[in-house]
């Protein structure tokens, strides 16, 4: 596998996670808004990843066994389906003709540890880039002796 190979799955899963904190920080940054319709109410949001397979012929041109990159890309964004908070507060002024306004359905404790696993995915694959380039400048100075 060639190193700039290493770089691009790394920088897949990198670019996911990236995604993936923007879409935590948005859901946190909306955990408590209000609105006056459960449509209008904040839906939190998930990113989809979806596998890239590609394979590789490392035989050098002869018969021999493939080996298959998969990097990661963000398929979708979608909305979670988990019920809005309905909540009676009559004298709120954007409470609906009954009474009832409508929390976002964000659930903190979930978007804490998707926050704590991305960040952890992604330092992960930044170690990965890390030593990928001392892997690199290792080889480049057995050249040098």
């Amino acid at each position: 596998m060639a190193f700039n190979s290493i770089y691009e799955i790394a920088g897949s899963a990198m670019r996911a996670q990236t995604v993936r904190l923007n879409t935590v920080a948005s859901n946190l940054a909306n955990a408590d808004s209000v609105a006056g319709s459960e449509q209008k109410a904040y839906h939190a949001l998930k990113p989809v990843f979806a596998t890239l397979y590609q394979s590789m012929d490392v035989s050098g041109g002869q018969t021999g066994p493939m080996l298959g990159n998969a990097t990661v890309r963000v398929a979708d964004l979608v909305q979670s389906d988990r019920n809005v908070d309905r909540r009676y507060e009559p004298n709120n002024p954007i409470a609906d003709g009954k009474g009832f306004v409508y929390y976002s359905n964000v659930n903190v404790v979930e978007e804490m540890a998707d926050m704590m696993s991305a960040s952890r995915t992604f330092q992960s694959a930044a170690d990965v880039i890390t030593r990928t380039n001392s892997m690199q400048q290792s080889l480049l100075r057995l050249g040098q002796s």
